[in-house]
């Protein structure tokens, strides 16, 4: 099997939750389903809020061995030294995120409908490529649509690569809906509502990663 320059599986998002010790709970639950990254993505509450938040959730995945991506914020992902940082179109430059972080961390970009963009990201030595949202989003109701052949596109762009970048799909996933995605090439589900927001969270986890077995 090729090689990944990002892990296979369940790629957990966090919800925007203010409340650090339920959102703490909900990630070693997702964790003991089978998630296999967590992103911290938080755009609500003061800067200090969610500083202590991110401190908090990063001694959680070092104590579960869970690597950790910071959304949005390279800076805060080099000061927490979290395994990676996921940036988007409004974001700083992938180069300077690489040179500020070095070549031992991942970088994911968010690529919505452009494989364009992502064919332009994969020079800047993203480790994965994300596309979406495939389904409608709760999150983000206003993201753009991407489609199977998006994921297709941009599988086709990675293959060159070894080891090469994931392929990442986002928006809306659920275990139900996620089978189409994953044999259109995606390598990584990565899922908010879906898991965060379910009566038993560790079951949900669960079943989004059995379909990567």
């Amino acid at each position: 099997m090729t090689t990944l320059r990002f892990p296979r599986g369940l790629y957990g998002i966090t919800p925007d939750w203010a409340d650090t010790p339920r959102l703490l709970a909900a990630i070693e639950q997702a964790h003991a389903g089978g998630m296999r990254v967590l992103q911290w993505r938080r755009k609500q509450g003061t800067p200090a809020d969610r500083h202590a938040q991110a401190v908090a959730v990063r001694a959680l995945c070092k104590t579960l061995g869970l690597p950790l991506i910071i959304n949005d914020d390279w800076r805060l992902a080099a000061e927490l030294d979290a395994e990676g940082v996921h940036l988007g179109r409004d974001d700083p430059a992938l180069a300077e995120a690489r040179r500020a972080l070095g070549p031992g961390k991942w970088i994911g970009c968010s690529c919505y409908d452009q494989p364009e963009l992502a064919r332009r990201h994969l020079q800047d030595d993203v480790d994965y490529i994300a596309f979406g949202a495939l389904y409608p989003s709760r999150v983000k109701p206003e993201a753009e649509h991407a489609t199977l052949d998006h994921i297709r596109a941009g599988r086709a762009l990675v293959e060159p690569f070894s080891p090469r970048p994931a392929v990442v799909a986002i928006g809306g996933l659920t275990a139900d809906n996620a089978p189409p995605v994953l044999q259109a090439g995606a390598d990584s589900l990565a899922i908010i509502s879906a898991v965060f927001d379910a009566p038993d969270i560790r079951r949900a986890a669960q079943q989004c990663s059995a379909l990567f077995d």
